[in-house]
């Protein structure tokens, strides 16, 4: 399988911009909880998953996600800089 899908919740409302040729994209925080056994006891560790969205998905993304908000997010991966 060659994709990353994490599951998490926004650590605040995701923050739009523009590039100078007017794309737009946005950027937030993903928290995703980690959990793991130590010493017989189940532990559990947030991980802190910085997240841009371009064009459509950015729009998307702008009017749908929102601090808090539980969201799945999938992304192919390839041998680029991990970009979602």
């Amino acid at each position: 399988m060659n994709k990353a899908i994490l599951m998490g919740r926004l650590t605040k409302d995701p923050e739009v911009r523009y590039t100078p040729n007017n794309v737009v994209y946005t950027t937030f925080t993903l928290a995703v909880n980690r959990r793991f056994a130590s010493k017989d006891q189940n532990m559990q560790q947030a991980d802190f998953i910085n997240i841009i969205t371009w064009n459509k998905t950015a729009e998307f993304v702008s009017m749908y996600f929102k601090k808090g908000a539980q969201v799945a997010v999938v992304r192919k991966n390839t041998n680029k800089k991990l970009w979602w």
